[in-house]
């Protein structure tokens, strides 16, 4: 192995350790009662081994009836059963019998199994509560001293504490482990929540921008084919050289409105097989063109310029000319027979402003489909583009008598871009 390589498979053991300590804890988690049952027979069996007579070999006083044998052996093992539920509960029960056992003599060794209720209390209880555990425990090895003192204080007594210190200190090293894996589990749980939310709504948002680009495309060539259709239709009979004009522009209108509908559906396909066609999104300097296509679907159009569209950012250029389309759009629609559009742009040290009005009805306008009291698509995709750059947009029917419609953008300009 080179010494930059980073270890990161553990040793077969520790792996084997992790699996067997997984394994319990999730019996501990699925039975409990029958873990409990599991350790508390284990405790009883050890206990009653040790007071079938084995105590004796220890004991300052080997002259201690059995029957009160058998009951301190049971007070010292049996609680364990309801360690978890009642700790300081159990030892007092099990304190209680250790100072009769310290008193007795007879100094049974059941009397350790204290210790596990000390690591239960160290796992779950506060540090207050298990300050008064220890003071509990020891009170009998203060009363076995005072009354056999067969060794010196330190002997028989600073041994025991250190033990019961050395276990509190196990329980409160695995209860801060167990807090912070918890922690951990936690916050990795937070994060795939925000992850997917993030997920949802970045979803959402390109959803929205492709439901907004793909209206503004067929919204926009359909309205323009559906004018140019009609000026042929009457073209036909008086003109048919206009009428051929007309379908001349009705097949490039088409051919364009598919091209970009092509390009838009191959940057969403999973898995294209070659790369999408890619071209320029459109600028400020197509403008004449969106409006010689809106002339030619039959709707007059006058056009005035103020500055130049130079410093403007792409991302501005692509507002104005959707918003102009989609004003222009909705002038084919619904402005009805005889109107008339202007378009208006200034480019000034501000930013960009640009007013589209129309002679036409204004009726059942401000979606492109639906009254103005219940905007749609149209005028929602304009404020969504005009709120990504801060800027304004007002739309609505113009005063009468003049009648028509009217909309204005305002876009500040960039506070990156201002030297």
């Amino acid at each position: 192995m080179y010494e930059d390589e980073a270890v990161t498979e553990p040793h077969p053991l520790t792996q084997l350790l992790q699996r067997l300590t997984q394994r319990v804890r999730a019996f501990d988690r699925r039975r409990p009662l029958v873990w409990d049952l599991l350790v508390t027979a284990f405790f009883v069996g050890a206990a009653l081994v040790d007071a079938s007579g084995g105590w004796r070999n220890v004991a300052p006083n080997t002259d201690v009836p059995g029957p009160l044998i058998f009951l301190m052996t049971m007070g010292l093992s049996l609680p364990v059963l309801w360690r978890r539920r009642h700790p300081m509960a159990v030892l007092g029960v099990m304190v209680a019998t250790g100072l009769v056992n310290s008193w007795s003599g007879a100094m049974l060794q059941a009397a350790l199994i204290q210790m596990l209720v000390l690591f239960s209390i160290a796992m779950r209880l506060p540090l207050k509560t298990l300050g008064w555990a220890g003071l509990m425990m020891t009170a009998p090895l203060v009363v076995g001293a005072i009354r056999y003192p067969e060794d010196s204080w330190d002997q028989q007594i600073i041994p025991n504490l250190w033990a019961y210190a050395l276990i509190a200190l196990l329980g409160i090293a695995v209860r801060s482990r167990q807090d912070y894996t918890e922690a951990l589990v936690e916050r990795a749980r937070q994060l795939e929540v925000e992850r997917d939310q993030q997920a949802q709504l970045a979803a959402a948002a390109e959803r929205t921008r492709i439901a907004r680009e793909m209206h503004d495309i067929i919204g926009h060539n359909l309205s323009v084919i559906t004018g140019l259709a009609d000026g042929g239709k009457y073209a036909a009979a008086k003109s048919p050289e206009r009428a051929g004009q007309a379908l001349d522009a009705i097949g490039t209108t088409s051919r364009q409105a598919l091209g970009e509908l092509r390009r838009l559906l191959d940057v969403l396909r999973d898995g294209a097989p070659a790369p999408a066609e890619l071209a320029p999104q459109p600028a400020l300097t197509d403008l004449g063109q969106l409006i010689d296509g809106v002339r030619a679907a039959g709707l007059p159009v006058r056009t005035t310029v103020h500055g130049s569209p130079d410093t403007v950012p792409a991302g501005r250029q692509l507002t104005v000319y959707r918003v102009v389309q989609e004003a222009l759009t909705n002038t084919l629609k619904h402005g009805g027979p005889g109107a008339k559009a202007t378009v208006d742009v200034t480019y000034a040290e501000d930013g960009v402003t640009v007013e589209v009005t129309d002679t036409g009805a204004g009726a059942n306008r401000g979606t492109g489909t639906t009254p103005a009291s219940s905007p749609g698509r149209g005028l929602t995709g304009m404020r969504e583009r005009t709120a990504l750059y801060d800027g304004t947009l007002e739309a609505g029917p113009l005063p009468r008598p003049t009648g028509g419609w009217r909309v204005h953008l305002h876009l500040p300009k960039d506070s990156e871009t201002t030297p």
